[in-house]
């Protein structure tokens, strides 16, 4: 508080604003108030004075060496006009060189007082009509010399040391003061003695307030749990709190906490701190362009889906290995045809000798379809079909079996290959026109966005392209100007594209070159972003995610020195898994010779859950990322298919430069240079140009049982016999007749088509009547 203040105020016989009473008692701390200065301000109150004016003995002689009284008309003035007092002489002018008094001003306006200055309000409101109006109070600022008010005439202060206490003050010479006491007071009354004045005492700083009693204690409650330690490297807070902190409020991760084996606590997610415009162009798990990953705790939160992609020799013998790969761990099927069933004919076709069951399951009717999946609750396990030409055909046999097993069609989940124009760029399976297999395509979308949300109805594929020898920039180029061409197809149709691109996948492969094949997923993912985003204007974030499923390459696999190949497929699903994949199917090392053993198959699933359990690399999201090396080649890769995708959308698109030979040409190139560099030793490849072992002795392989083939024929052969043929050439008849108008539903023909026990060469051959048609106009 202000000193010179206080050294003014006065007792007021109030008690001041603490609980305890004021103690006048106490020795004083502060000074007695001089009446020589300040006047004006705060007059002190002299009992004897107002006792002598009572008795009409009072002197209004002022003391020798007192200063002249200020003017009182000028105060009588500002007080209202107060007459002065008849029986007292008139004063004398002031002198000349006295300034004018300030003009009036309106009254400031007070602050809240401050350290308990409480006391002073109560002089405030007894002084409030008396106080000069040019001198406001700040109860937060050391009072300063007022600029409107001359200050009055007195005897110079010596600069000395403090001074004795003063003598009891005189009565006051201006009427100022009395006259408030008096409007305070309209009767007279009596005023008791005033206390003795207090022993002089030494000035001393004043006590310290003593502390406020402490509250009393709370009950205690359970501490919160602490809070993950925040990223290191500039993670933003942001990014933590909301889009990872709401994935984990959604789903719980998979541990508590997550440490390395000598205790080291791993955050969620690194950044590098000294990367310029990283979190820009990069971006967070979770959000957009989705570099780091599509969901904000990746495999924290849970792992991918470990797929065994399999089928052979007869349905039953195929049901057979699905259910030993899921007691073993295994989370979702993924289900290998034969040729003659991606193609389209049936097992008894003259064009299907010598491959029945050789590559994978053969399926000729809803009745195979059912025996496949016998056992298999489609609402909890996830089913991947690797298949094209007849995709909507085998979708729908999936529809016909979840309705028997009473799962409703809305909680199927999985995948349909259903990737047309990468067979014409690399595999050549097409059983139409390309025209013909797109309008399939879109009337598969269709189908699935209103019946099957869950499934994913396209895997856009980069990896046959990558098995017939094209390089990862060209994986990603390829894959992506593909799909471009499918969402165009669908946008055309009438779909919204935020209504089906959220379903769809991608499907790559996996190579041996561990840090290409990590930014390549990288860029994939990020490119993706951007086209839907900005080609095509979707506005989900689902639609803009790039959602894939990996498989190491076969291409890769050596039949010498086969387990070799253990390795190599480790490296390659270390890759994926340090990418971001959603699902991973790893080849068993013997696939170079044959189809692959049940042991061989079982050591690749194993392979999946080491990764996952024991090696650090599902502990963290994307944690290769902020690497110079990782980070250069996923802008070099993202530049790479750029250049591609902008070669191919002069050409007119993809299914252009497909018909034109462009993409065929490009990848064949690829695979000469690749080969090239195998047979001039400047590649190596272990245990085939380098490492070699003579005299080798190849390992068993699976034998192909033939009687499976015989059986596949004399089920398909009772199957004619035994279905409802009438039933079954109606639906047949309905098909050709219906499509042949155009605007049809397509997939609800081919529905009743399967129900019948149509079996798949039949229905194909139908279609082909119509949409070979087409694809001809």
């Amino acid at each position: 508080m202000n000193d010179r203040r206080d050294s003014h105020r006065r007792p007021t016989g109030r008690p001041r604003p603490t609980d305890e009473p004021a103690d006048d008692s106490a020795p004083a701390a502060i000074p007695q108030p001089d009446l020589t200065r300040g006047i004006g301000r705060e007059p002190a109150v002299d009992r004897e004075e107002v006792a002598a004016r009572e008795a009409g003995s009072y002197d209004p002689a002022p003391p020798r060496g007192a200063a002249p009284r200020q003017d009182r008309g000028d105060r009588d003035s500002r007080r209202g006009g107060r007459r002065p007092r008849r029986d007292r002489p008139e004063r004398p002018p002031p002198p000349a060189t006295r300034e004018p008094p300030a003009p009036e001003a309106a009254e400031e306006p007070e602050s809240a007082p401050e350290d308990g200055a409480g006391w002073w309000d109560e002089i405030e409101e007894e002084l409030a009509e008396a106080r000069e109006p040019d001198e406001p109070l700040a109860a937060d600022a050391e009072p300063e010399p007022r600029p409107a008010r001359a200050p009055r005439p007195a005897a110079p202060r010596p600069a000395a040391a403090p001074p004795p206490p003063p003598p009891p003050p005189p009565p006051p010479e201006d009427d100022f003061a009395a006259g408030i006491f008096e409007m305070e007071k309209p009767a007279p009354e009596p005023i008791p003695e005033p206390p003795p004045p207090p022993p002089p005492v030494v000035q001393a700083a004043p006590e310290p307030p003593p502390p406020p009693p402490e509250p009393a204690p709370a009950p205690k409650a359970e501490p919160p749990a602490p809070p993950p330690p925040p990223p290191p490297g500039g993670v933003s807070r942001r990014w933590l709190e909301q889009t990872w902190g709401a994935a984990v409020r959604k789903g719980p991760e998979r541990k508590v906490e997550f440490r390395t084996s000598s205790g080291h606590l791993l955050a969620p997610l690194y950044v590098p701190p000294e990367a310029r415009d990283f979190e820009r162009t990069t971006g967070y798990p979770g959000e957009w362009p989705f570099t780091r990953g599509v969901q904000a705790t990746m495999y924290r939160g849970r792992f991918w889906t470990m797929r065994q992609y399999a089928g052979f020799g007869s349905a039953r013998a195929t049901n057979e290995r699905f259910r030993y790969l899921l007691g073993k761990g295994q989370t979702g099927l993924s289900v290998a045809f034969d040729l003659p069933t991606q193609i389209g004919y049936d097992s008894d076709d003259p064009r299907s000798e010598g491959e029945i069951g050789k590559v994978g399951v053969p399926i000729n009717s809803l009745s195979d379809m059912e025996a496949l999946l016998e056992g298999i609750p489609l609402d909890q396990v996830s089913l991947s079909m690797t298949i094209n030409s007849t995709a909507l055909v085998l979708l729908l046999m999936v529809a016909a079996v979840a309705k028997k097993q009473g799962v409703p069609l809305g909680k199927v989940r999985g995948t349909v290959q259903n990737d047309m124009l990468k067979e014409f760029a690399a595999r050549n399976t097409n059983r139409f026109s390309l025209d013909a297999h797109l309008r399939l395509t879109t009337d598969l979308f269709r189908f699935s966005a209103k019946n099957m949300p869950e499934f994913n109805m396209i895997s856009i594929s980069g990896y046959h392209m990558r098995e017939k020898g094209c390089t990862a920039v060209q994986e990603v180029a390829f894959t992506l100007a593909n799909a471009i061409a499918y969402v165009e197809k669908a946008v055309a149709a009438g779909l919204p594209v935020d209504e089906f691109a959220g379903r769809l996948s991608f499907f790559f492969a996996a190579h041996n070159h561990l840090f290409e094949e990590v930014a390549k997923f990288r860029a994939a993912r990020r490119l993706w972003a951007k086209i839907m985003k900005q080609r095509f204007g979707a506005k989900d974030p689902k639609s803009m995610m790039l959602r894939f499923h990996t498989q190491t390459a076969g291409s890769t696999l050596t039949a010498a020195q086969p387990l070799t190949n253990v390795v190599r497929v480790a490296l390659q699903a270390l890759a994926a898994v340090l990418g971001g994949t959603q699902s991973l199917h790893t080849n068993s090392f013997d696939e170079a010779l044959g189809l692959p053993s049940q042991e061989a198959a079982l050591l690749a699933l194993r392979t999946q859950q080491v990764i996952a359990h024991e090696s650090g690399a599902t502990d963290v999201v994307d944690p290769l990322g902020g690497s110079p090396l990782v980070e250069e080649l996923t802008d070099a890769i993202e530049r790479g298919a750029s250049e591609y995708l902008a070669k191919i959308d002069a050409m007119g698109g993809a299914v252009a430069a497909i018909r034109s030979g462009f993409v065929t040409a490009e990848i064949e190139a690829a695979a000469y240079r690749a080969q090239q560099a195998i047979e001039k030793g400047e590649q190596v490849v272990v245990g085939v140009n380098e490492y070699r072992i003579e005299d080798e002795t190849p390992p068993p392989m699976t034998p192909v049982d033939e009687a499976e083939a015989r059986r596949v024929l004399e089920d398909l052969a009772a199957l004619r016999r035994t279905r409802d043929n009438s039933r079954a050439d109606a639906a047949l008849a309905a098909l050709e007749i219906s499509a042949a108008w155009g605007d049809v539903d397509l997939p609800e023909l081919v529905l009743k088509c399967v129900e019948s026990y149509c079996t798949i060469g039949e229905i194909c051959a139908s279609l082909e009547t119509i949409l070979g048609a087409e694809g001809a106009r």
